[in-house]
């Protein structure tokens, strides 16, 4: 062996793990959670375009407020609905006028004698159930006998004093702009990445996060009922230790511990949300005190905002952006040589592998819940200093 990139067989990636479009084994396991498809404000009295999961859908908010989300294509004749008109009972079709509601049901056919009272019931236009939490709108795009609760997260839930939640959809996390033009997993299993902080932001983007990130730490990994969480030790110039903990609750949401090091448990979640296997973004709800302050939180690699790089500072400056990016649409997973430090993502790569053999046997994956009161899910994740209480 030569060494010689002449030498390189054909690369590939793991599709099982990457691709998302419905019918696939990934896209069939996000789908059997609720995902977020926009801000509270995105479903409006104007059509919304939105694409999640590779599908091309509708989002609006009929007249009564109730926001819907309906496939593009009127179920009459094909025409688009963004061209449709928002009015009290639902959204109605711009070019034979029929009127659906926030679930799909025809409720006027005005052009078909007696406003098609016999004909309406025997169509519906295709849509997913809805319902909004923490300033974002969910939807549940699986299978509809399978539908679970719209989890409620223990972090978002217990209120500081003066604390609201806020959504956010600039891509809190990315590294970067709103949407990431690579596959979703390349960020998601970067959460339980804990050993490129040092390297990528400190050593090379200029140290983007506050405090002592430089610091190579002591890593534990561990899979608990929710995915997998690290702890990052570190031992302070000032005489403390911190232990830092984040986690990654399957299939794709991330718990990170604040990068500006505020003390306690984080104030933010974040859904790693594809939009389709080759792009993704990021929808965060965060427990704030001033309206999009949650904004403020990004880093700035050699001391500019990341959109105001030049190419060559974003050469001197590296951030997960470049790092992922970096790795292609699909990175090949066919060239990967893991190591002692990526244990973490094989432990959720192990997961999700897991989950994926469960749905396809027709059984529940990681942490669905239907009873009420169930919903709930817990968290440890956060900064936690040696002169403060710390989760076990």
């Amino acid at each position: 062996m030569t060494g010689s990139a002449y030498d390189l067989p054909e690369p590939s990636y793991d599709a099982e793990l990457t691709c998302v479009e419905r019918g696939t084994p990934m896209g069939e396991l996000l789908r059997r959670y609720w995902q977020p498809v926009g801000l509270t404000g995105d479903a409006a009295g104007r059509p919304r375009r939105v694409r999640i999961l590779g599908e091309d859908l509708i989002l609006f908010r009929d007249g009564r407020g109730n926001p819907g989300l309906v496939y593009p294509r009127c179920c009459h004749r094909g025409t688009d609905l963004y061209y449709g008109k928002i009015e009290a009972d639902g959204i109605r079709c711009c070019y034979h006028g029929w009127l659906f509601d926030a679930e799909g049901r025809c409720v006027e056919m005005p052009v078909e004698p007696n406003n098609g009272e016999s004909f309406k019931h025997k169509v519906r236009q295709p849509w997913y159930p809805v319902r909004e939490r923490y300033g974002l709108i969910f939807a549940y795009m699986g299978p509809p006998d399978r539908q679970p609760l719209l989890p409620r997260f223990e972090l978002l839930e217990t209120l500081d004093a003066e604390e609201f939640v806020e959504g956010d959809d600039t891509g809190i996390g990315t590294g970067g702009g709103d949407i990431a033009p690579c596959n979703w997993l390349q960020h998601y299993e970067n959460v339980m990445d804990p050993l490129h902080v040092p390297i990528l932001h400190d050593g090379f983007s200029g140290t983007q996060f506050v405090g002592p990130m430089g610091i190579i730490p002591e890593v534990r990994f561990e899979t608990f009922a929710y995915g997998v969480r690290s702890y990052q030790y570190r031992d302070l110039d000032d005489g403390r230790s911190l232990n830092r903990i984040t986690e990654t609750v399957l299939p794709n949401i991330r718990v990170v511990a604040s990068p500006r090091l505020v003390p306690g448990r984080t104030e933010s979640i974040g859904w790693t949300l594809p939009i389709d296997s080759s792009n993704y973004r990021i929808y965060t709800a965060a427990r704030v005190r001033e309206e999009k302050s949650i904004r403020g939180q990004r880093s700035k690699p050699g001391g500019k905002a990341w959109q105001d790089m030049t190419e060559q500072e974003h050469q001197d400056f590296p951030g997960d952006w470049e790092a992922q990016v970096g790795q292609g649409v699909i990175t090949y997973h066919s060239e990967e040589h893991l190591g002692a430090s990526d244990r973490g993502l094989i432990m959720l790569r192990k997961m999700l592998r897991t989950d994926l053999k469960a749905v396809a046997e027709g059984r529940d994956p990681t942490g669905i819940a239907r009873t009420p009161g169930k919903e709930l899910v817990p968290s440890a994740a956060g900064n936690w200093f040696s002169d403060e209480s710390a989760p076990a």
